[in-house]
């Protein structure tokens, strides 16, 4: 039997084969089928059309309503209650309200639906966040997700895999979003066009959960079909108290081929951000022009976790958000919004003159909580700055970590901690 990277390890124990090799379709089946109030609605429509009365399993569904929940209008309120009425009808165990809910990807793995081995489809892009876990997870259309619905497998292709080795030690305030950032910058917007990524290597042994919760999170901004990290100690500590059903964790096998590796010292890598209109569009900290911004925004799927939100707050703590700056802080589900209670967090943002909002996907997709005008600028930790991504066509995002987002919100312009006097 051929050695197989992670990838075609779960994708050929879901497939029930020994083995499989890039290229390969298979039918396989999953263990966790996540849809939100965007995308769960249009699924729910053709999982109607299938003539099927009942899901494959009502434990194995997740609907989260975090796009534009709580409600910011009529049509919201209707999208969300479509899902709403599903799971009721349905059954689903894992539905998530208002009020008990969080962002999806922040939410999912703090609530132990997803483990090491799974295999994980999402009507939703960055679904491609718990491959930080070692699953194998990835987005899929919502025809493809009322299939999964119904029957609990899907159809795809196995990817290539590129490897990614890091190595050295990272620099104050460098984190995942700085390695991802700097990755999409090296490799492009398409650098990883439906081809798995493995992240290895010193740094990445270094680096935190929530950081690679990041980095897998932005693998699709690469082109990525999921980005995927060997699950150490470290993963399966943060496992251990969620995750009560069996599963099987995997590794890759020495001698397995991919289709390209690349190996980075990060050792001297600064804070990066991403200029618009493209995450690729990458330069450090120190390079940025001292860019004026009207919003700062600091939460998501991508960095709305408790140690990114704890990096921010040792930013502001003390400090005083520039009067000609808006900061929103999201922090990603209820949970963590407990925690910044109990530890003060919530106190030093607000002191420091930032609006704090209850988890939602909000401002990320120009959805509502911090939407822009014509010609304003906002520094986000959010993954994507396209053209009228956060708003208005003639406004601009740019990408970076939460500490820089926090420093870029009292100096009034794009900077970083190290101008701060941290």
């Amino acid at each position: 039997m051929s050695p197989m990277t992670l990838a075609e390890k779960i994708l050929a124990a879901h497939a029930g084969l020994p083995e499989v090799a890039p290229g390969m379709l298979i039918d396989a089946r999953v263990d966790l089928v996540l849809a939100n109030d965007i995308t769960a609605p249009i699924a729910i429509r053709e999982f109607e059309k299938l003539g099927v009365s009942r899901v494959f399993d009502p434990a194995r569904i997740a609907l989260v309503p975090d796009h534009f929940a709580p409600n910011k209008d009529i049509k919201s309120a209707e999208q969300c209650l479509t899902m709403r009425r599903f799971a009721r009808e349905q059954g689903i165990v894992h539905y998530y309200e208002v009020g008990r809910m969080g962002i999806e990807h922040v939410l999912l793995p703090e609530q132990g639906l997803v483990a090491p081995g799974d295999l994980v489809v999402g009507a939703d892009s960055h679904t491609c966040t718990y491959g930080a876990l070692g699953a194998f997870a990835t987005g899929m259309g919502s025809t493809d997700i009322a299939v999964a619905m119904a029957t609990g497998r899907v159809w795809l292709k196995v990817p290539e895999t590129v490897r990614i080795v890091f190595t050295g030690s990272l620099q104050p305030w460098v984190g995942g979003k700085d390695l991802i950032l700097y990755t999409i910058g090296q490799i492009g917007v398409d650098g990883a066009r439906y081809q798995a990524v493995e992240f290895c290597g010193p740094a990445i042994d270094a680096l935190s959960m929530d950081g690679r919760f990041t980095m897998a999170n932005m693998a699709i901004e690469a082109g990525a079909k999921a980005g995927l990290f060997s699950p150490d100690d470290k993963a399966m500590a943060y496992v251990a108290p969620r995750v009560s059903r069996p599963y099987a964790a995997c590794t890759p096998d020495p001698g397995a081929r991919y289709v390209r590796t690349l190996e980075w010292d990060v050792s001297a890598l600064e804070p990066q951000v991403a200029f618009p209109h493209l995450p690729s569009n990458v330069r450090a900290v120190s390079e940025a022009g001292g860019v004026r911004i009207d919003q700062a925004v600091i939460g998501s799927c991508t960095n709305g976790r408790w140690e990114d939100l704890e990096l921010a707050a040792r930013v502001l703590r003390g400090r005083r958000v520039h009067s000609d700056v808006r900061c929103i802080i999201i922090p990603g589900t209820q949970e963590i919004y407990r925690r910044l209670a109990r530890e003060g967090l919530l106190e030093t943002f607000v002191e420091a003159g930032a609006a704090v909002s209850t988890p939602t996907c909000g401002p990320c997709l120009g959805g509502y909580m911090g939407v822009l005008a014509a010609g304003e600028r906002c520094i986000s930790t959010t993954n994507r700055n396209f053209v009228g991504r956060m708003g208005h066509p003639q406004s601009e995002v740019y990408l970076a970590n939460p500490a820089v987002a926090a420093a870029s919100a009292v100096l009034g312009r794009i900077g970083s901690p190290a101008e701060l006097g941290l």
